[in-house]
């Protein structure tokens, strides 16, 4: 059994300029998530088909900025970004146990949880946020027995995940190791490193980044 992509992370300086970015690009309109406790962040989401789905994620300025800073490269963005994606896992600490022995080391799991709107309490695990190999390199998420966070989005398609990086041989290697899916990942070498999303809308592809 090999991980699934869980979501991926578009990040960016303001929550409703994400949301008005995505839907003028995408068609469809994000449902508001939530803040995340102690990250200083909150965020909206859009369906990507099936238990996937895309993050948009923002300070939240009802938060302090935490002293590490926000997660995700937030707090140096300028605009909408591509930062980061998460694979999906059950067992996450027999997860990262495999991982490990097959030489990638995706950090000590840990809770974390946030309220939605309607009031429903998401929990769930998480690996760090690898900074390793500009950010390329995806974190692990258990959700448990939490509804995912997909349900009831509106939906447009996942076509392909795309990560340009230098090192990508070594980027190979730590998704192996993670046993992410072949088919919607594409790695290729290249400067400056860089994260897209493929998303195909009722019109037309559209590739963000």
């Amino acid at each position: 059994m090999r991980a699934q992509i869980d979501h991926v992370i578009l990040a960016g300086p303001d929550l409703t300029e994400l949301e008005q970015y995505a839907e003028a690009h995408l068609g469809v309109r994000a449902r508001p998530g939530g803040s995340h406790p102690g990250m200083g962040t909150r965020n909206s989401l859009i369906g990507l088909g099936g238990q996937c789905y895309l993050e948009l994620i923002a300070p939240d300025p009802d938060q302090p900025a935490p002293a590490a800073g926000r997660p995700f490269g937030v707090d140096g963005l300028t605009g909408p970004t591509v930062t980061g994606w998460a694979l999906r896992v059950q067992g996450i600490a027999d997860w990262v146990a495999a991982a490990r022995e097959r030489g990638t080391d995706p950090g000590d799991p840990r809770p974390m949880s946030r309220t939605r709107p309607d009031g429903t309490e998401l929990a769930w695990q998480l690996t760090p946020p690898d900074t390793a190999l500009d950010g390329a390199v995806p974190f692990l998420i258990d959700w448990g027995d939490s509804p995912h966070p997909s349900e009831g989005l509106e939906v447009v398609k996942l076509v392909s995940f795309r990560a340009r990086h230098p090192e990508a041989a070594s980027l190979s290697s730590a998704l192996e190791a993670l046993q992410a899916p072949r088919g919607p990942i594409q790695v290729r070498v290249g400067e400056p490193p860089r994260l897209s999303v493929v998303i195909a809308t009722p019109d037309e592809e559209v590739t963000l980044s």
